[in-house]
C-alpha cells in the first residue's frame, strides 16, 4: 500500500509520531492528523473527518477514551466513514487483553471496524518505556522519588518504536488483517526494577516508592489532579500491582520477526541522548 495515502490519527503522540517517521523513510505518503495539523482532524468534531479521509487508503487509529459507550460509537461512525470515502485497511491502537472493567466497550470498539468492512489489525500494547522519559513518569524520574500503588506487580513493559514498526507492518503489508497483535516487552519486571535500570543508565540516584492506593490518590488530589483522573490512574496501577499484566506476549515477534527491544537498551539510550540529566 505504499502507492496510497495513510492517515495516522494522534500523529503528534508516542506512538503517532513514530508511525508518521517510520512511513515517510519507507516513502509513503503520510497524512499526520491532529487538532492542529492541516486538514485539522478532531475525533469529537465529525466535520474534520471528510477532509482528513480523502484518497486515504488506510488508517492508523489512536482513539482517546476507548473504554467508553460514546467512544464505540464514535469509532463505528468514523469506520463507516472511512470505508465509503475508499479505506480498505484500519490499525487501532487499543489495549492489553482484559484491561480493566471497560474492556468488553473496547472489544465492541475494535469489533466496529470488521462490521464497517474494513481490514482490521488491533494492538494490544503494555505500559510504554517511553512513558519514564516523554510522559507523566518523566517528572517524577528527574525528581529522584518515583511513587507510585504498582507494589511489587511485575509488567512487560514494551517500546514505542515497536509498537510504531507493528503499526507500519499491518499499514502497508499484507498478511496483518484480523490479526489481534498483544505488544510485550521481553521481560517481566516490577516499577522498582524499571527505575533502578534507568538510575544505573543515568548514573543518577533515583528510587521507587511502592504506596498503597489511598496514599497515591491523597498525593494526586493534592497535586490538584481531577478526581476523575485519580481512579483511573489507581485502577491502572491496581491491574499491575494485582498480577494482571504478569505475563509475556509474542505480538512483536510475531509481526516483525524478531524479538523486542529490552528495556535496558532503552534506557541506555534514552541516558546516552541525556534525556534525564538536571
Amino acid at each position: 500500500m505504499n502507492d496510497e495515502t495513510i492517515l495516522v490519527t494522534g500523529a503528534t503522540g508516542k506512538t503517532g509520531r513514530r508511525v508518521v517517521r517510520l512511513l515517510e523513510e519507507r516513502g509513503t505518503t503520510v497524512r499526520a492528523a491532529s487538532r492542529s495539523g492541516t486538514p485539522s482532524f478532531d475525533w469529537t468534531d465529525r466535520n474534520t473527518w471528510e477532509p482528513a479521509l480523502l484518497g486515504v487508503g488506510a488508517v492508523y487509529l489512536v482513539v482517546p477514551d476507548l473504554g467508553s459507550p460514546q467512544t464505540t460509537e464514535t469509532v463505528a461512525a468514523f469506520a463507516r466513514q472511512a470505508a465509503a470515502a475508499g479505506a480498505r485497511r484500519a490499525v487501532l491502537l487499543s489495549m492489553p487483553a482484559g484491561g480493566g472493567p471497560d474492556y468488553e466497550q473496547v472489544l465492541a470498539a475494535e469489533r466496529t471496524l470488521e462490521h464497517a468492512g474494513l481490514e482490521r489489525t488491533v494492538l494490544r500494547p503494555r505500559w510504554f518505556f517511553q512513558n519514564f522519559s516523554e510522559d507523566f513518569l518523566y517528572d517524577p524520574v528527574l525528581s529522584g522519588e518515583v511513587r507510585l500503588p504498582a507494589g511489587d506487580g511485575k509488567e512487560a513493559f514494551v517500546d514505542a518504536e515497536d509498537i510504531a514498526e507493528v503499526a507500519v507492518a499491518a499499514l502497508i503489508e499484507d498478511g496483518h488483517a484480523g490479526r489481534d497483535y498483544e505488544l510485550s516487552g521481553p521481560r517481566l519486571m516490577t516499577f522498582g526494577d524499571a527505575v533502578e535500570e534507568i538510575a544505573r543508565a543515568a548514573d543518577r540516584d533515583i528510587r521507587y516508592v511502592a504506596l498503597s492506593p489511598e496514599a497515591y490518590g491523597a498525593e494526586q488530589r493534592a497535586q490538584g489532579v481531577p478526581e476523575e483522573w485519580v481512579r483511573l490512574s489507581v485502577g491502572l496501577y491496581e491491574h499491575v500491582r494485582s498480577g494482571g499484566l504478569d505475563s509475556l506476549d509474542d505480538g512483536v515477534q510475531r509481526a516483525l520477526g524478531r524479538p523486542p527491544r529490552d528495556f535496558s537498551e532503552y534506557a541506555d539510550t534514552a541516558a546516552r541522548e541525556g534525556v534525564w540529566n538536571t
